[in-house]
């Protein structure tokens, strides 16, 4: 319980400064990885500012926050984890058929890799405190 509640605190820190970010650096991101593009031989991102895709992120971090933090908060609820575990895993898929079927944006396969990660490891907690 101890690991799932320290977890849990830092995923909600870091989905909270990733959206922070997102709010005050729009295009910060996407300026970091178009660095990274030719390195990669890959096309870089078009970058826009404050567009309609800011309102989607930052909301999206704030949710993915309130649900980790609330995992802390709150170890013996299920609901939380598996909620988390949905949003990153779909954002991870989501990145991946971009990826597959817009453009090879390192963007999208970094974003593939980071959120999949987190939902697996989200998804392995879930199920090693259901058997506890």
């Amino acid at each position: 319980m101890t690991m799932y509640r320290a977890v849990s605190f830092v995923l909600a820190l870091l989905f909270a400064m990733t959206g922070v970010l997102f709010l005050g650096f729009p295009d910060a991101a996407i300026a970091f990885f178009n660095t990274l593009s030719p390195s990669f031989d890959m096309p870089q991102t078009p970058s826009s500012g404050w567009d309609f895709y800011l309102i989607l992120a930052v909301g999206y971090m704030y949710l993915v926050t309130i649900l980790a933090f609330s995992m802390f908060r709150h170890p013996e609820n299920r609901l939380f984890p598996m909620l988390l575990a949905h949003a990153k895993l779909a954002s991870s898929i989501l990145s991946l058929a971009l990826f597959l079927l817009q453009a090879r944006y390192l963007i999208y396969l970094a974003n593939f890799a980071i959120d999949g990660v987190i939902g697996i490891v989200v998804v392995t907690m879930y199920l090693k405190m259901r058997q506890a």
